[in-house]
């Protein structure tokens, strides 16, 4: 059976071995002349079931027609057709064809070389001059003739014009007047209006010239004066046969394609018969005489091939649908013996199976169990590590509220030497150099966690790296002066800029120059150098310490490392994160120890390698002139903060809620010398701010009953407090809690452990820029419509405020108690909201819009002051002249008149 499958898939491939690939390279494209001839050879091809027929149109390209010769030499085609479009131009690929033995058939054109096999095509000389025989035989008068020939060099063209003039040439009857190139329509009219009414032929060299001819003489009144000749005589729409029916043309010479004869003569040469340099297709006069016969022949032809092609393409159908039943055949013996091979192969199988299953069976038993006791121990080990690590990071949360306190109560302690004019104390600077060394090692705990979660987030800014450099540098050098080692910064230059996320950068700092320290001897030396790298810049942190191995150095950035000569207390985590921060930024850190430890950070400059969601903008740092002006142990410079209190009759009220006793206290006796405060441990939060309505609130995120972030959503969420602004407080610095406190509409968001001044400074502001906003809309009530400064909910109240207010504007008898109902409030909550955004009672609100009306309509002469008044609510225009004169200065009239003037 598989002999069988061999022979005829062998048999398979000696019938596609014996096609005939015949290439057909087509000089122009949509004419229907070159329709025809292509539809000719299809149709003769497709008679053929071993011949395979590809056409390549040049469409008028010389270039395009050499390089399709080229390709069906290369292709290895067992013959070429081609109808040239240049005879010179296609010599050499026409003559490589030759060399390479590949018989080649010219249709149509001729070429200046015999390296061809054959040439098909009508005689060309003959057909000029059988078009001047008609002329001549037409009648005896004297006859003017006008020739319009092709605007190439092509045979065709070349050899009609020489058989038309030679025999016109001695006829005394006959007058050639003028010969064309192509059909210049303005010169071709031009002529016929200098000719007149003569005996006048036009013969043109194919009928779609001729065609034009006659519509330009139609145009011109002379078509019937003139007769056209020309030549083609197709069958189409607007062939020659019907432009003779329609009496267009007084005849046509019938030029036949040859495609069919092309396809028969290249079936002969690969044959082997030897066939004339020289094929002559026949040609025939068409006249109104002998016309309708040849359309109908035509016609009938056409309908001949047109069951001949149905023919083929059922017969394709059929073969191709035997074609794929015989590979069907083929492939279900194939399969039907490898059915049979794999049942007996299975047979085996099951046999062989059944005992390898019962030592299976035992073995699979003795495995299951000892999986399962390792996935509970593997559990077991992962609930513990998991529960650990969630108990540290939740304990280094807990750190940061204690921080907090030790840090603020610090930051008042040396508030109050500075205002006595004296120095803090050693003992404090100690307090406040441990306090912070506590936080950085409760954030590398923290960021450790964030590493290992890959939940770390950049936030660059655009940082000068020598100025960044020099605030940390002044941080340790207290540390240096105590111990005499040579501690010292230098820079290739002074004003490089890095895109940088300093929060992260910083403990990068701190980490390498802590580590410095701590294994530099007294009288050592640390060196900071900076140098600008073309686009990088390398910053070295070089010490003369112990140094580390040579077989560890390539383990100092793994977790947990402990150096071997190192007997001081680490955590092993602080270099580790310091490559992971410096890889966030797409740098690298790299190390070398010789004499001392040398770590090099190289980071890229400009931002191009960071996301736009990366990047924020963040003040300047202190430049290094300036801290170098203050001594070493310069704090934290609040001058720039109002300490004065304000008056009594200013004092705003701030809700407080803080569940920690010792920060709730401590805040509110700070906070108390400039506001109201009133304290929650956020259980009664939201009726306490809802009561009393503060001007300003400070919430902590970790609350008892409902978090920060939920009390903020409440709060802005309500019409009588989402004017109030709020700041959050928290230990959480991530991303994802920053955003959360943002869409819950948070207007400041701090992370513990904050600066006491910063924090006072920030509500400052935060009611400083409320003021101001409530001062310009109380003087503009007109604008704030399309203002988009307060939030959504207070936009959308006042617009729905004034909304309401306009539509009762000329209502006198429309009261506060009217507005609060048409809002669905009470009126004291609705006074309180009114006074909070824009500081005057509710009346005085309604008066504010009713006269900004009266100003406008004032503007209008037509209408009087009383009108005005009583179009406005006011009950009397005296009334109105009192209350719009208190508002403006002056008079109603006097400002009509002021406003006319302008």
């Amino acid at each position: 059976m598989l002999l069988l499958l061999i022979l005829s898939a062998c048999k398979d491939s000696q019938h596609s071995s014996s096609l005939i690939n015949i290439g057909f390279a087509q000089g122009l494209g949509n004419h229907p002349w070159r329709q025809a001839m292509n539809h000719a050879m299809e149709i003769q091809a497709s008679l053929h079931s071993d011949v395979n027929l590809t056409i390549s149109k040049a469409d008028g390209s010389i270039k395009k027609q050499i390089n399709d010769i080229q390709k069906m030499i290369d292709d290895n085609l067992d013959i070429i057709i081609i109808s040239p479009l240049d005879p010179n131009a296609l010599v050499p690929v026409v003559e490589r064809a030759y060399a390479k033995k590949i018989p080649v058939i010219l249709l149509d054109r001729k070429i200046n070389s015999d390296k061809y096999a054959t040439y098909i095509g009508a005689d060309n000389v003959e057909i000029g001059k059988e078009a001047a025989q008609y002329i001549l035989s037409d009648s005896k008068n004297l006859k003017k003739v006008l020739e319009i020939k092709g605007d190439d060099n092509s045979s065709p063209t070349t050899e009609r014009s020489l058989g038309f003039e030679q025999t016109l040439k001695n006829n005394p009857n006959v007058e050639l007047i003028k010969t064309f190139r192509g059909l210049p329509v303005e010169t071709f009219r031009k002529t016929l209006d200098s000719l007149g009414n003569q005996n006048l032929y036009v013969f043109s060299f194919n009928d779609e010239l001729a065609s034009k001819a006659w519509q330009v003489a139609r145009n011109a009144g002379t078509e019937n004066q003139i007769k056209f000749i020309g030549v083609d005589g197709l069958n189409t729409e607007d062939g020659g046969i019907q432009l003779v029916l329609d009496g267009k043309l007084n005849a046509t010479l019938l030029y036949p394609t040859g495609g069919t004869e092309a396809i028969e003569s290249a079936i002969k040469i690969h044959n082997g018969e030897t066939l004339p340099k020289r094929i002559k297709l026949s040609t025939t006069i068409i006249d109104r005489l002998n016309a309708e016969i040849m359309r109908n022949q035509f016609d009938k032809i056409i309908e001949q091939q047109g069951v001949i092609e149905n023919q083929v393409n059922a017969v394709k159908q059929q073969t191709k649908l035997y074609s794929s039943q015989k590979e069907l055949f083929r492939w279900s013996v194939v399969l039907l013996i490898l059915m049979f091979c794999l049942i007996a192969y299975a047979i085996y199988l099951i046999y062989a199976i059944k005992i390898k299953n019962k030592q299976l069976t035992l073995t699979n038993e003795r495995v299951t169990i000892q999986r399962n006791q390792i996935e509970m121990i593997a559990d077991e080990l992962k609930e513990s590590n998991e529960a650990r690590v969630n108990f540290f990071t939740g304990l280094s949360h807990e750190f940061k509220t204690p921080i907090t306190l030790i840090l603020s109560s610090l930051e008042s302690i040396k508030d109050s030497f500075k205002s006595k004019g004296t120095k803090p104390a050693y003992e404090l600077e100690l307090i406040s150099k441990n306090s912070n060394r506590l936080l950085r090692l409760v954030d590398n705990l923290l960021d450790f966690r964030k590493i290992e979660n890959k939940t770390f987030n950049l936030r660059v800014s655009k940082t000068n790296i020598y100025d960044f450099t020099y605030g940390i540098f002044r941080d340790f050098e207290n540390e240096a002066k105590k111990r005499n080692i040579k501690f010292e910064i230098t820079s290739s230059n002074k004003n490089i800029e890095l895109y940088i996320d300093r929060n992260l950068m910083d403990k990068v700092y701190f980490n390498l120059l802590s580590n410095a320290f701590k294994f530099t001897p007294d009288n050592g030396k640390i060196e900071i150098n900076i140098q600008d790298k073309g686009n990088q810049v390398a910053i070295s942190f070089k010490d003369n310490g112990i140094g580390i191995p040579e077989k560890e150095i390539s383990n100092v950035f793994e977790a947990y490392f402990k150096g071997s000569n190192n007997r001081k207390n680490s955590s092993g985590i602080g270099l580790h994160l310091s490559r992971q921060f410096i890889e966030l930024h797409l740098g690298k850190i790299e190390v070398s120890s010789f004499q001392g430890t040398e770590f090099v950070i190289s980071l890229y400059k400009g931002n191009k390698h960071f996301n736009e969601d990366q990047m924020v903008k963040e003040a300047s740092v202190t430049d290094a002139e300036t801290l170098a002006k203050n001594s070493v142990y310069s704090d934290f410079d609040d001058e720039g903060f109002i300490h004065s209190a304000p008056n009594d009759n200013e004092r705003y009220s701030l809700l407080l809620v803080e569940d920690n006793t010792d920060l709730s206290f401590f805040l509110n006796n700070k906070l108390t010398a400039e506001f109201d405060v009133m304290i929650s441990d956020g259980t009664d939060a939201i009726d306490k701010a809802l009561s009393e309505i503060p001007d300003i609130i400070i919430c902590d995120v970790n609350l008892p009953d409902k978090n920060g972030f939920e009390i903020c959503e409440i709060l802005k969420n309500d019409l009588r407090t989402s004017h109030i602004p709020l700041i959050l407080l928290t230990a959480l610095d991530n991303k994802e809690s920053y955003l959360q406190g943002l869409k819950s509409g948070v207007d400041l968001y701090l992370t513990k452990p904050f600066n006491y001044p910063i924090l006072i400074q920030s509500l400052r502001a935060l009611l400083y820029n409320r003021e101001k906003l409530r001062y310009y809309y109380t003087n503009n009530i007109g604008k704030i419509v399309d203002s988009k400064s307060f939030g959504s909910i207070e936009q959308t109240f006042v617009n729905k405020l004034n909304q309401i207010i306009k539509s009762n504007i000329d209502n006198p008898d429309f009261s506060v108690e009217n507005l609060a109902d048409l809002l669905n409030i009470s009126r004291i909550q609705l006074y309180r909201k009114i006074k909070a955004m824009f500081d005057v009672n509710v009346s005085d609100y309604i008066n504010n819009i009713r006269l900004e009306q009266a100003k406008s309509m004032l503007q209008n002469p037509e209408l009087t002051i009383s009108e005005i008044a009583y179009k406005t609510g006011f009950s009397s225009p005296n009334y109105f002249s009192t209350v719009f004169k208190n508002k403006f200065g002056v008079s109603p009239n006097v400002f009509r008149k002021s406003a006319g003037e302008n």
